[in-house]
């Protein structure tokens, strides 16, 4: 049976018996392929009753129903898998680690803000990570700035309400306690912005540093998102 181009959808012959077979089956890639969220591009195996249409993008070293498709999409249809393969230009929004990729041919790339046509790009990047809040004085958190980012600010959300002896607390960095903001409350849903007045260049991986004004920490937790600049090189030739 002949397919459309892009999609692969099955098409019609004429005189073919049960045809509503052949056009749920193009109506449901549409709907999975249309507007394309993938799971995951690490999985390497197949989830066991993924939701029907949920997409994953098939790595090395996939096992099983996926054994012998790396590099293609597999769509969850029916109680197994349709396996479709990107085009040039494809687009999906990666679920599991929120980005956008476009397909390039051999592989998925992580959408920039600009790229040039050798491959350099400036990236955009918002790294978030959870902090669970240290009993005591200012302590440095588990997750860091980037190696080579230009952070442009930090914000937060206090998910779990801070106890302790202290007022309010600050963010920074070793040298530079309030260099993303002081006076942050402690209640629940309390949330911060701090945005440098230039931006600065971590050249190795840098932690915030947390500092309590008034007292000292008594626990809680933080959700921090740090906003970024990368510059990618040239793809090699």
């Amino acid at each position: 049976m002949s397919e459309t181009a892009n999609f692969g959808l099955p098409l019609v012959e004429a005189g073919q018996a049960q045809k509503h077979v052949t056009v749920n089956e193009a109506l449901a890639r549409i709907d999975a392929l249309g507007q394309l969220v993938v799971q995951s591009d690490t999985v390497t195996l197949p989830p066991a009753g993924a939701p029907e249409g949920q997409v994953w993008q098939v790595p090395a070293g996939a096992v099983n129903a996926w054994s012998g498709q790396v590099g293609k999409l597999a769509v969850a249809a029916n109680g197994g898998w349709d396996f479709v393969s990107p085009h040039v230009g494809w687009e999906a929004w990666h679920a599991g680690e929120g980005f956008r990729a476009v397909f390039d041919g051999a592989s998925w790339r992580r959408l920039s803000a600009a790229e040039g046509l050798s491959g350099a790009a400036t990236d955009v990047a918002v790294v978030e990570f959870d902090h669970p809040v240290v009993a005591g004085a200012g302590h440095s958190t588990i997750g860091k700035m980037p190696a080579m980012s230009i952070v442009l600010g930090v914000t937060c959300r206090v998910t779990a309400a801070i106890p302790g002896s202290l007022a309010s607390w600050k963010i920074g960095v070793a040298g530079a306690e309030d260099r993303y903001g002081a006076g942050y409350g402690v209640a629940l849903n309390t949330w911060g912005r701090g945005v440098t007045g230039a931006p600065v260049t971590y050249y190795a991986d840098t932690p915030l540093l947390l500092t309590p004004t008034g007292g000292n920490f008594g626990g809680g937790m933080v959700r921090f998102a740090l906003h970024t600049l990368a510059l990618k090189v040239p793809d090699p030739v």
